[in-house]
């Protein structure tokens, strides 16, 4: 079991670790721990996953995929891989609406952290959830869902695996489709708006070295028309491209507008290969999407701080969702996204000074990812703070699965 996160910046220091291979051991294990957090593919680059009591991992528990077609959703296993969910989706004639940039994560550990795909009538993947089932801090085992459970239910989705160690999860399906994806070069700016409009899942990359948009990647539906040549003023990638200069293109999923299913092309990079060796930290920050060009505006000035620690800087729109933590809670949102260098001394600095400049928007930062906003301000930015942290100490009032920085932003 690893005793490091994925990019290695945080050492777990649990005291055990543990594999159980049955929801009956993990119960039996969560009911006798003082305190208790599970891991996933460990792809947090905080410590919200950390605990000094027993790091648990549900990687050994059975691996369940179960399809209720009548109803039009998948129950799985959490520790799922969303790659190898969706591959055996797409073979049953079935999709998820949205899928993440690395099909490397676990579903129950996205939906936790509110992470994202992109597009902008499409929500994150957290609002494809329809069911969970938990283990308590007492060690029962909880079924909540949206249909019954209502306003609780969107509070419960996005827990930051504060509120118990989710087994299953239950996921709105949709019919297979295909994706069409192309790469465009040098987006003039103010292009911002209508790129994001023209496919159904767009991202743009770029350095802050110039002021264009570096990579325009763009997922569209395949029974869409190509893009004309020009296409916002860009000139087309003439072959496959990594967004990260002078990485290698192969980790990364089919372009040049070769149609391919859903689950080969929404995410950024294969399931076949590790997008990069992990030397990185990562940084996300969620304001209004009618700003878009004004936040932009805003961090130009410290471009210069920005750039030289930067490996890539991702823009992505997402569609508003009523879950209480999300970081698109009742708003559509930019998400900006840094892909730093493994260098949290140089990092940390420019993180403050991002965060200083977004400031007047209300920033919602990613939930596992590097952030050092003041309680207060992460608090204000969320119109049902108060509300999940009253859940929280209702579901799990002895602190079982708190940490260090759970406490920060949820002070008991």
């Amino acid at each position: 079991m690893p005793r490091r996160n994925w990019a290695g910046n945080v050492r777990y220091s649990a005291r055990a670790y543990h594999r159980p291979t049955s929801v009956d051991e993990l119960r039996r294990l969560v009911a006798g721990s003082r305190r208790v957090r599970a891991v996933g593919s460990g792809h947090s680059f905080n410590r919200l996953g950390d605990t000094d009591g027993d790091l648990v991992s549900l990687a050994g528990l059975p691996p369940e995929i179960s399809i209720d077609r009548e109803r039009r959703r998948v129950t799985v296993a959490a520790a799922l891989r969303y790659g190898d969910v969706a591959t055996h989706l797409h073979a049953e004639g079935w999709a998820l609406a949205n899928l993440a940039s690395l099909p490397h994560i676990s579903v129950a550990g996205a939906v936790a952290t509110g992470t994202h795909g992109s597009g902008e009538g499409n929500g994150n993947l957290a609002t494809a959830v329809a069911g969970l089932e938990l283990v308590t801090a007492d060690g029962d085992l909880l079924r909540v869902d949206r249909d019954a459970d209502g306003d609780t239910f969107a509070g419960m989705v996005v827990n930051l695996g504060a509120l118990g160690v989710v087994t299953r999860v239950t996921l709105d399906l949709v019919p297979a489709f295909e994706i069409r994806q192309y790469v465009h070069l040098n987006l003039p700016r103010e292009e911002l708006d209508p790129a994001f409009a023209s496919a159904y899942s767009v991202s743009l990359f770029t350095d802050w070295r110039t002021p264009r948009i570096n990579q325009v990647w763009r997922k569209q539906r395949a029974d869409q028309p190509a893009p004309p040549a020009g296409w916002l003023g860009t000139t087309a990638a003439g072959a496959p491209l990594h967004p990260v200069p002078g990485m290698p293109a192969e980790n990364c999923t089919r372009q040049l507008g070769v149609p391919g299913p859903w689950h080969e092309r929404l995410p950024h990079f294969r399931l076949g290969f590790t997008p990069s060796s992990g030397d990185e930290l990562q940084s996300e920050y969620h304001v209004p999407r009618a700003a878009a060009a004004e936040v932009l505006a805003a961090l130009d000035p410290i471009a210069h701080l920005i750039a030289p620690v930067l490996q890539i800087c991702e823009l992505r729109a997402v569609a508003a969702d009523p879950l209480w933590l999300s970081p698109n809670h009742d708003r559509d949102s930019l998400a900006v996204h840094f892909t730093w260098i493994d260098d949290a001394d140089a990092v940390l600095p420019v993180v403050a000074a991002v965060e200083e400049r977004l400031a007047p928007w209300r920033p919602r930062p990613h939930w596992g990812k590097v952030f050092d906003m003041a309680p207060e301000q992460v608090a204000a930015a969320y119109p049902r703070y108060a509300d999940f942290a009253d859940l929280l100490r209702r579901m799990d009032p002895e602190g079982v699965f708190r940490t260090a920085l759970l406490d920060r932003y949820f002070p008991r």
